[in-house]
């Protein structure tokens, strides 16, 4: 919105300036920048905390772009994920941060005795900064792609820098105290969007807290079923959801050298998936699929396409899961 201009649409609640402003204690209580413009924590009369985005005037994207974004997420009503989709989700990413994080690039160079493979990383690793559940899109298959690259940085230290950047609830508390980012930094966002894909709710609502207050009574392995997703239904394998939240809760270790590495919990994703794959081929082979093919999650490559509804009940993980 701007002062003059509350944004409206057909079935979109207004807001008055006033109101906002009281909301967010006179915009005081920022959290993130982002493309449109800064974004405020604020507590709404009726108790709900929301996010205000509020487009700046010297927005790259126009307010048209702006309204246009107001009317697409509005316009949202879809279900909520599965469970099993959940974890496919969460591998996709992992892949993509692994990728950015340890990136490796394979030349084929032709010598006299023939074609030789050379293995090279990527160098320097490249921390994305801004990992968050509105950064992670969804495409028509269902495959996760890391998006907003803007705060991307390689590894480094400023113990200069005036400004924090990225986003309140995700960012690693040892980048806030010492200016540091590195892969790590990455790793504990990953594991606050884990928790998220578990309990449902972000860390405006309290989601941090939430899983602190869970972790007392789970010695951190089991029990973690208590903050699943109540729109879940019950629906989850309940070992595989403590595992998930158990890799989660080492991500977001407040001792940076103590979180896994990328790489180690794309092992552990991958490792998960697997034991679903044999469960559930234990369980039907008595009974013949027509079309079945396999699979290797390793690669991430399957020979039949996927649609939104098959990914829920396939193996396949796309590898490219950046942008």
């Amino acid at each position: 919105f701007r002062r003059s201009n509350v944004v409206s649409a057909s079935g979109i609640l207004e807001y008055s300036y006033k109101d906002l402003q009281k909301a967010t204690y006179n915009f005081t209580t920022l959290i993130g920048q982002g493309a449109f413009g800064p974004v405020y924590k604020a507590q709404m009369s009726t108790g709900e905390t929301v996010a205000v985005k509020v487009l700046a005037t010297d927005s790259k994207q126009g307010e048209k772009e702006f309204q246009t974004e107001v009317a697409m997420v509005n316009s949202e009503n879809h279900e909520p994920l599965s469970w099993n989709l959940r974890v496919y989700i969460a591998l996709d990413v992992a892949r993509g941060l692994e990728y950015l994080h340890d990136g490796v690039i394979f030349l084929l160079i032709r010598t006299i005795d023939g074609p030789v493979c050379v293995c090279r990383h990527a160098v320097p690793p490249v921390i994305h900064r801004d990992i968050k559940s509105s950064n992670i899109l969804l495409d028509q298959s269902m495959r996760a792609r890391v998006a907003d690259f803007g705060l991307s940085r390689e590894e480094m230290v400023d113990k200069h820098a005036a400004n924090i950047r990225g986003t309140f609830g995700y960012l690693d508390p040892e980048y806030i105290s010492t200016r540091t980012f590195t892969k790590k930094s990455d790793v504990y966002s990953f594991g606050v969007l884990l928790f998220e894909l578990i309990a449902g709710r972000n860390p405006l609502q309290g989601l941090m807290e939430y899983v602190e207050l869970a972790a007392m009574s789970t010695e951190e392995k089991d029990g973690w079923e208590e903050i699943a997703d109540s729109r879940l239904d019950g629906k989850f394998d309940v070992q595989e959801l403590n595992e998930v939240a158990a890799l989660a809760y080492k991500c977001v270790n407040r001792v940076p050298k103590k979180r896994p590495s990328m790489r180690d919990i794309v092992q552990v994703l991958t490792r998960i998936l697997k034991t679903r794959h044999i469960k559930k081929h234990q369980m039907s082979l008595s009974v013949a699929t027509a079309g079945e093919v396999p699979v290797d999650l390793e690669q991430g490559e399957t020979k039949i396409p996927i649609t939104v509804h098959q990914r829920d009940e396939s193996m396949d993980s796309a590898t490219d899961t950046f942008e």
